[in-house]
């Protein structure tokens, strides 16, 4: 029940609502880059376990979200 209900917006949302509360915790550059890594690692992972496949939007929804956040803050850093 829990699969179907993570459809493709959800895995969106509710990766920008985790990214969310980062943001909120103002992480440096560097720990952005770690959060962004360990989403791009957890995504194949997740991928060849059985029961988490099902899940696969939401670590690289936090990898996505937090590149562009990154991407922000080094261009307000710039600026």
């Amino acid at each position: 029940m829990l699969q179907r209900a993570l459809g493709s917006r959800w895995g969106i949302v509710l990766p920008g609502i985790i990214v969310a509360a980062l943001v909120l915790a103002d992480l440096s550059i560097n720990a952005w880059r770690v959060v962004i890594v360990l989403g791009l690692l957890l995504t194949p992972a997740m991928l060849y376990h059985k029961s988490l496949r099902h899940f696969i939007l939401l670590p690289s929804g936090v990898a996505l979200v937090g590149g562009m956040i990154l991407l922000l803050l080094n261009l307000k850093t710039v600026v």
